[in-house]
């Protein structure tokens, strides 16, 4: 889960300060695993920034009530980057959420989750850090951050309260498959920073599949984290093992569902680079968390929609000669690519609007950002890329468009404001 709009949740990957160069014997294979971790980590999401150097930060994440952070140096630059920390320091750090010089980190910085990543696995990440990575002198901006409010000693009394010590320890009455997949999705891919819902003090409300709420879904930084519990409606109970595993590592299952916002960069910088023992595992892991239902969804967020039965008269809604007519945005800004109907390309790489999640959502967040900001997302040898229409289109066409694609394609009970599109850019 992971960079841009992931917003509150990435915010603190940032606050990570430097790391120290170990031995200059650092074992090459260790290296080489560190360097897969923090790909399992997806760190490069966070501490890269646009167009920048890998790991040198610089990133500028709007955090909620807080202001603007801006994502650390992680490289082995000995001035400004990860040249003077020890492996202490860095241990610390990743899993205890204190910073070198004693700060603690915002809990932005999933180190809740990476608490349970085991010493060996941290070990492995430090070298990577000390050895395979390029170092870059590169100083990140200030925060922006309201003096009052980038007071840190409150955070000892978050991590008292929230914070849980001690790696993740494997269930003896499940299967090795089962208990990786545990580890990777608690721990290092940290599903839970976007998917779980978060208590008043914005910590997540549970840290495993024995909480109640864990992966049950979270709205952040105007995404939705979907509810990807076992649950057939609300989450994601009716995929099959080989969905799951499609999607996290293209990204795609067509009828199905497309990652975009956050969740495609995390296929784009972590998922899609996994073995496929690793994906297999977070799948059958996944697949088994406790269902959680929210009590009004009905049907599954894939299940709803169908083709436009009129290219002019979509759903009997006839274009308008004046004022804003959705009917004409679908047909100016969408048909193009995905065709009269709504059926897309028959290779899905410009997907279906219909059975797609996005649209058949119970909360149109995503469609909105989707319409706002585009579709960036890499896979192996697929690039997908959607143009973002907020400079082309006003929040009321946004929304009157979001409005119609809900009702001809998704879920006709679904509705956006003006006023809704406007807060979400």
């Amino acid at each position: 889960m992971r960079k841009s709009t992931l917003t509150f949740l990435l915010a603190g990957c940032l606050t990570l300060p430097g790391l120290v160069r170990a031995a200059d014997s650092a074992d090459p294979a260790q290296i080489k695993r560190g360097e897969y971790l923090a790909i399992a980590g997806d760190c490069m999401a966070c501490h890269t920034a646009k167009g920048g150097k890998p790991f040198a930060g610089g990133l500028g994440m709007p955090v909620p009530m807080l202001g603007k952070i801006y994502s650390s140096n992680i490289t082995p630059d000995p001035d400004t980057g990860i040249g003077n920390w020890t492996f202490e320091d860095f241990e610390r750090a990743v899993r205890h959420g204190v910073a070198k010089n004693g700060d603690n980190l915002y809990p932005a910085m999933p180190y809740v989750s990476y608490a349970k990543v085991d010493d060996d696995d941290v070990q492995a990440l430090y070298a990577y850090f000390m050895h395979g990575v390029e170092p870059v002198k590169q100083a990140p901006p200030k925060n922006e951050i309201p003096a009052l409010l980038s007071m840190r000693w409150p955070l000892k009394i978050w991590n008292w309260l929230f914070l849980k010590d001690g790696a993740y320890q494997p269930k003896p009455a499940q299967s090795a498959e089962w208990n990786r997949g545990a580890y990777l999705v608690q721990g290092l891919a940290h599903c839970s920073t976007c998917h779980t819902p978060r208590g008043v003090a914005m910590q997540e409300k549970s840290l495993d599949e024995t909480g109640g709420s864990f992966l049950s879904g979270s709205v952040l930084a105007g995404w939705d984290g979907y509810n990807i519990t076992s649950d057939p409606n609300a989450g994601i109970g009716g995929w099959t093992q080989q969905q799951l595993v499609q999607y996290l590592r293209t990204g795609s299952v067509p009828g199905v569902a497309q990652a975009a916002g956050p969740m495609a960069e995390a296929v784009e910088h972590s998922f899609s680079k996994m073995t496929d023992a690793d994906i297999g595992a977070i799948a059958t892991y996944i697949r088994t968390v406790p269902a959680v239902a929210d009590g009004s969804t009905k049907q599954s967020r894939s299940s709803w929609g169908k083709p436009a039965e009129d290219g002019l008269k979509l759903r009997g809604v006839a274009l308008a000669s004046s004022g804003i007519d959705p009917a004409r945005l679908y047909l100016g800004n969408c048909a193009t690519c995905h065709q009269m109907q709504g059926k897309g390309t028959p290779d899905g790489y410009y997907p279906s609007l219909f059975h797609n999640s996005t649209v058949g959502a119970s909360n149109p967040a995503n469609l909105v950002q989707v319409i706002l900001n585009g579709v960036q997302r890499k896979a192996g040898s697929e690039d997908v890329a959607m143009p973002a229409f907020r400079n082309e289109l006003s929040d009321a066409q946004i929304a009157a468009l979001t409005n119609y694609l809900t009702a001809q394609f998704g879920n006709p009970a679904v509705k956006v404001t003006e006023q809704d599109v406007a807060k979400a850019r």
